[in-house]
């Protein structure tokens, strides 16, 4: 009899609460989809450091997945809360009709389990179906080989899944029991008739309260952007993150007491149409609901804010890879380390192999009887020098003491990269980049670290005089000019000091560089070149002799592959479930509350209040309520993901507009579709019946 009855109360709600099965399903399918990776990976044909790239991606997506069930777990019970006190009444009657609470309680047993049996197999159903597509995905950013592609059911996720989400039902199972027996009869039957006081707070103390609370919002946006490479300690940006937390807080939370009041006052707007009727609603749910809202806010900032720096990063990573890597290979090989005893002994190298560092790179791959320039069509051969008398001391000159006091954290004492002009030009006809040209007594940097850049641009803007091996030399632009030497997948170069020709004295010749184009396109083959290379690790030369250390088109565009994707899935990850339980919430919370307002709509229609203009009342009720939370995380936003691209700049922020753009769309397609749901599903709750 229990059962039959739960499966006719789940058939009664299923169409007034159809978005809290959606969210069950839709977080099921999710779930599953991230932990199935893997079963559908080991069929592609790639490489071995790609693949181990792919386990590490899925042990990190191991790991999220444990946070993952914990916001769902935490959506779930949530969302129960919402239904257990839309059913108020309804257990009123059973408890007046005789029922006892135990038997109430196994009534919600029975409904969470057919629940929770539901929609796991929708989901798992839902789930395997897009994991196809997202192996697709994968299989597309990795290029793999998709000739062994076929259907794969993931056993292991599913087990994963139906284990995680079991857990999560048995906690609101328990969660229920403990809300029923702790329920009184009067309460349970005059709860829809309860109507929510609305506390009118001091406005003066509000209009403080809200002044303060944006000061200080403020001022942790200052610091985000302003004074984030001052913060020396990681903990450090804990600080400002709190200040954001209970600003948001306490801004909500003035408001709550402040737009009534401005809104009264404004007669002519207040009594116009149902304008009052929203507003008293409104005002008196964010009273109650600061706390949450806050919550629903902070999510959204997280999620706007990973799905822009995860989307940016992997887009400005592949778009780096056709800037910065212009060449097949690099090799450098550390020169005259002899003379350097001390900077380099401190890395590992023993004596033999700093006695032995007076090779290029070329004569050293000769001495391990690898002849690499036969595999080159084309190559040049170029060379840096440093001194200790070429600091970041001496380079930043009158200005040092400003700058150490804003940036205090740098290596002042490291020795400054110097380049002979001639040998850059050499490097940039090779990549197709721009050459520069300098008179005997001029000097320049070229950067593409952003914050190294600002640094530097402060002494060169003070045209600061540096004096290399007895010359005497002034900055020929005030700042720094775009260019690199190293091949990377991110902006690297923190500055390379070019000089002319004539100032520089070989014998602190420090690094030399083999760059070069291979003469076969063909995959196989170069990875076969460069497994010999790697392999003359090997040799028993190795223990006397130091090999060049080298970086190559082909690895570094599959590490920046793989951690690309790894940062895309993760951020998407996160993203969605943030999104999605965000929306979840204010939209179960507005189908409780519209539940609960059905007296009150029914009360509007006896007066005369046409169907069109409740509608519309209801529609910027919700909209207000979903609206609200969402500008103050866009306004955090703004800075959240500014402060994250100083930190990421490494990677670049060229593609961040294109990101924003792809947030915008996620936002708009789930939380706007929630909405829209959201505003349907509540119409026909209070739709008169007849």
């Amino acid at each position: 009899m229990l059962c039959r009855l739960s499966l006719k109360n789940i058939k009664k709600s299923i169409k007034d609460y159809a978005i809290y099965f959606f969210t069950l399903i839709l977080g099921v399918a999710i779930f599953y989809v991230f932990n199935a990776l893997d079963s559908q990976t080991i069929m592609m044909n790639v490489s071995s450091s790609t693949q181990e790239l792919i386990e590490l991606m899925m042990n990190m997506l191991s790991g999220v997945s444990v946070f993952v069930s914990f916001i769902l777990g935490f959506l779930i019970i949530y969302a129960s809360r919402f239904l257990m006190k839309r059913r108020n009444r309804e257990f009123g009657v059973y408890l007046t009709l005789g029922m006892s609470k135990r038997k109430i309680s196994l009534i919600l047993f029975f409904e969470t389990l057919f629940i929770g049996v539901l929609s796991l197999i929708v989901g798992l159903g839902f789930g395997v179906v897009l994991s196809q597509f997202m192996s697709l995905l994968v299989a597309n950013m990795f290029e793999a080989n998709l000739s062994k592609f076929t259907f794969v059911f993931s056993s292991s996720a599913c087990i994963k899944t139906i284990i995680y989400f079991s857990i999560m039902y048995l906690i609101v199972m328990i969660f229920n029991t403990i809300s029923v027996s702790k329920c009184r009869l009067i309460d349970l039957l005059n709860g829809s008739r309860k109507i929510e006081k609305i506390k009118l707070k001091n406005p003066y103390l509000c209009i403080i309260i809200f002044i303060i609370s944006s000061i200080v919002l403020g001022r942790a946006y200052y610091i985000v952007v302003h004074e984030f490479l001052t913060l020396q300690e990681a903990s450090d940006i804990m600080i400002p993150i709190a200040m954001g937390v209970f600003s948001t807080f306490f801004i909500f939370w003035s408001l709550s007491g402040l737009i009534l009041r401005i809104v009264q006052s404004l007669k002519r707007y207040y009594y116009k149409g149902l304008n009052s009727f929203i507003l008293r609603e409104f005002s008196s749910k964010i009273n109650t609901t600061v706390f949450s809202t806050t919550i629903i806010c902070l999510m959204l900032f997280i999620t706007i804010c990973l799905l822009s720096a995860c989307l940016t990063i992997k887009n400005s990573m592949n778009e780096n890879i056709k800037k910065l890597v212009p060449a097949d290979a690099m090799f450098s090989q550390n020169m005259n380390m002899d003379k350097y005893y001390d900077d380099f002994r401190k890395y590992g190298y023993n004596d033999l192999q700093i006695k032995n560092s007076h090779y290029t790179a070329r004569e050293m791959f000769k001495i391990f009887d690898f002849d690499i320039t036969s595999y080159f069509k084309d190559y040049i051969e170029v060379n840096t020098y440093a001194t200790h008398d070429l600091t970041m001391f001496n380079t930043l000159g009158s200005k040092l003491n400003d700058i150490k006091v804003k940036f205090p954290f740098l290596e002042y004492d490291s020795m400054e990269t110097i380049m002979k002009i001639s040998d850059y030009n050499k490097v940039a006809r090779f990549y197709g980049i721009k050459e520069y040209s300098l008179k005997e007594n001029q000097y320049m940097i070229i950067a593409d670290f952003e914050s190294m850049i600002k640094i530097r641009d402060i002494s060169l803007k003070n045209k600061e005089e540096i004096n290399l091996f007895g010359h005497n030399l002034k900055p020929k632009y005030d700042s720094c000019q775009e260019g690199f030497l190293e091949m990377s997948s991110n902006h690297i170069n923190a500055g390379i000091i070019l000089v002319p020709d004539s100032v520089v004295d070989e014998e602190y010749l420090i690094e030399n560089y083999l760059i070069g184009n291979y003469k076969t396109t063909d995959k196989d083959k170069i990875t076969k070149i460069e497994d010999s290379i790697n392999a003359l690790g090997n040799d028993s030369k190795a223990n006397d002799y130091l090999l060049p250390s080298g970086s190559t088109k082909l690895a570094i565009k599959e590490a920046t592959v793989g951690l690309s994707t790894m940062v895309t899935f993760i951020g998407l990850y996160l993203g969605i479930i943030f999104l999605i339980s965000s929306a979840a919430i204010l939209a179960l919370k507005e189908l409780s509350d519209a539940s609960d307002n059905k007296e009150r709509f029914r009360i509007l229609r006896k007066i005369g209040t046409d169907e069109a203009l409740l509608n519309k009342a209801l529609f910027r009720e919700i909209a207000i309520f979903f609206i609200l939370p969402l500008i103050l995380a866009i306004v955090h936003s703004i800075f959240g993901i500014t402060f994250a691209m100083n930190i990421l700049e490494v990677f670049g922020n060229e593609e961040l507009l294109p990101s924003i753009v792809v947030t915008a769309i996620f936002l708009i397609f789930i939380y706007g579709g929630y909405f829209l749901i959201t505003y349907y599903c509540s119409k026909n709750i209070i739709k008169e019946r007849y």
